[in-house]
C-alpha cells in the first residue's frame, strides 16, 4: 500500500539566482514601483546567489517538512544538472520526491531575481512539460503556483479531488490560476477547505478593474465574502505589512497583525508562500483559524530575514518559541 502523507504540494519546481544589484534607480508609477537601469550599458552587481528547489511548491513542501509533517511535492523537472541539484535538496529537506517527474531531454525551470534593497523583480521561464495527476495519498493537498501550459492538468487535478473526496484542499493560486479565472476553476474554488490570495489578487479574481494597491479604501470584509461565494470553505487574504484577514465557514471574520520584524526585511521572497504554508500546516496539526492565523506571520517574518524562499523556514520548536515571546497583543482579533 502506498504511503500517507500528510501534506502534498501541486506546482512548478524552479531554481532561482539572486543577483545582488549594487545600483538602480526607482520611482512610482501609479501603483506600480519600478526599478530603472541604464539601457547598453555595464551595470554592476554585488554577488550572486543561486538557490535550488524553490517555487511556490516547493516552499510550502519544505515548510511542512520542517514543522514536523510528512511531505511531498508532485512536480516537473528535466534531467539535467538544474533538476539533479533539486532533487539532492529536497531529499535533504526530508521532502519525497516520489512524485516528482524527471524528463528526459528537456530542462528544468531557471529563474533569474534581480534583488535591490529588500524587494526583487524576477525574470520567469516555464518549460513546457506534459503534466500528469498520480495517485497520490494525502491527507491535504496544497495547489499553488502552474505555468501557462497546464490549464487542462486542472482538469485532471478536479477529476482526481472528486474521486477522493477525503482530501482536504489549500489553493493558494499563482499568477496562471488567477489569469484561467474563476468560471474556468470554479469546481476548483468549490473543492478548497482554505483559499488565500492578497489584497491585489483578490480584486483581480472578482474582476475589480482596475485594482488598487494594497488595502487603502478597501472593504477587506467584502472581499472575503466575496470570494467566499466562490466556494472556498475558508478565506485567508493577506495585505502585506498591514496584516492578514480570514473569514470562517459560519462568517466569522478575523485580524491578524505582522509579527515584528527581527531586523530590517533582508529578501521578501517567499513571505507569501511561508505565511500560506504554515496557516494550512497549522490547520492540519488541529489550530483554530485564530491559532493558525497566530503561528503563519512568524515563518513569514523569519523568512524575510535570509536570501531566497527556504534558508529562514523554521522548525515547530524555533515557531513556538516566536510565539511564547509574542509582543502582547499579537493575536487574532475578531473584526
Amino acid at each position: 500500500m502506498a504511503k500517507q502523507f500528510d501534506f502534498v504540494a501541486v506546482g512548478d519546481i524552479v531554481t532561482d539566482a539572486f543577483i545582488r544589484l549594487a545600483i538602480a534607480d526607482e520611482h512610482m508609477d501609479k501603483d506600480t514601483r519600478e526599478i530603472c537601469m541604464p539601457f547598453a550599458t555595464k551595470i554592476p552587481f554585488e554577488f550572486v546567489v543561486e538557490v535550488p528547489a524553490v517555487g511556490n511548491c516547493a516552499n510550502a513542501a519544505v515548510a511542512a517538512a520542517r514543522l514536523g509533517l510528512s511531505s511531498a511535492l508532485i512536480t516537473n523537472q528535466g534531467d539535467d544538472e538544474t533538476g539533479g541539484k533539486n532533487l539532492r535538496r529536497l531529499e535533504a529537506e526530508h521532502v519525497a520526491t516520489d512524485f516528482v517527474r524527471v524528463h528526459a531531454g528537456k530542462k528544468s525551470n531557471y529563474h533569474y531575481v534581480l534583488w535591490y534593497k529588500d524587494e526583487r523583480t524576477i525574470l520567469v521561464k516555464h518549460e513546457e512539460y506534459p503534466y500528469e495527476m498520480p495517485d497520490v495519498d494525502a491527507k491535504w493537498l496544497y495547489l499553488t503556483s502552474l505555468s501557462a501550459t497546464s490549464a487542462e492538468f486542472h482538469d485532471k487535478i478536479i477529476a482526481y479531488l472528486d474521486n477522493h473526496p477525503e482530501i482536504k484542499v489549500a489553493f493558494q493560486p499563482g499568477t496562471f490560476q488567477i489569469q484561467l479565472g474563476r468560471e474556468r476553476l470554479a469546481k476548483l474554488y468549490t473543492h478548497s477547505d482554505i483559499f488565500f490570495c492578497n489584497v491585489q489578487e483578490a480584486q483581480l479574481i472578482l474582476g475589480k478593474d482596475p485594482p488598487t494597491s494594497r488595502g487603502a479604501g478597501t472593504d477587506i470584509k467584502k472581499l472575503l465574502e466575496q470570494v467566499h461565494l466562490l466556494g472556498p470553505r475558508v478565506v485567508v487574504i493577506t495585505d502585506g505589512p498591514n496584516g492578514a484577514y480570514a473569514r470562517e465557514e459560519t462568517g466569522e471574520v478575523w485580524f491578524q497583525p505582522p509579527y515584528p520584524d527581527a531586523g530590517p526585511p533582508y529578501d521578501r521572497t517567499g513571505a507569501g508562500d511561508a505565511f500560506a504554508s504554515t496557516f494550512t500546516i497549522a490547520t492540519l496539526m488541529g489550530k483554530s483559524v485564530p491559532e493558525a492565523l497566530s503561528w503563519a506571520p512568524i515563518n513569514s517574518m523569519s523568512v524575510v530575514q535570509k536570501v531566497g524562499a527556504r534558508e529562514g523556514l523554521l522548525t515547530r520548536p524555533q515557531l513556538e518559541a516566536y510565539l511564547t515571546k509574542a509582543p502582547e497583543g499579537y493575536k487574532a482579533k475578531q473584526i
